[in-house]
């Protein structure tokens, strides 16, 4: 499918939106890194220090490759696995005292909500995306 036109102008809006945004949250990591790694061992996370700079990596990785083009179908393939992990493992609202179910609820909706849009985007495929770089593999 190839994007031309006010579309592909709509697709590289989205992509900036999109891609900033996770690619903002995986700065988030690195910079409240001691904070994300005390709730990622709260949560029972091993190794949680690595995780959250490793999942830090994956955000910004994935993030880039959706706002630059290049290997998007990869980059929105990691972003939508990470997100659903995420979701399940970190924001499990359903295992949480009541007090916490609202945060976790809203936490999880909007990390199956984003993986959702990462798929769309993985759906989009490996024609050359307008206003990318134009690098696919898969």
């Amino acid at each position: 499918m190839t994007v031309t036109g006010t579309a592909a102008v709509g697709l590289l809006v989205g992509r900036v939106l999109f891609g900033g945004v996770l690619a903002f949250m995986g700065f988030n990591h690195f910079m409240q890194r001691e904070e994300m790694a005390s709730y990622a061992a709260f949560k029972g996370l091993p190794a949680p220090t690595l995780s959250v700079l490793a999942s830090g990596i994956v955000l910004i990785a994935g993030g880039t490759a959706l706002i630059i083009g290049v290997l998007p179908v990869i980059g929105a393939l990691g972003l939508a696995v990470f997100l659903l992990v995420t979701g399940t493992t970190m924001h499990n609202f359903w295992a949480v005292s009541e007090d916490d179910q609202q945060d976790e609820m809203t936490a999880f909706l909007k990390n199956v909500a984003l993986a959702g849009g990462a798929l769309a985007f993985a759906a989009i495929g490996t024609t050359p995306w307008q206003y990318g770089l134009d690098i696919a593999l898969v």
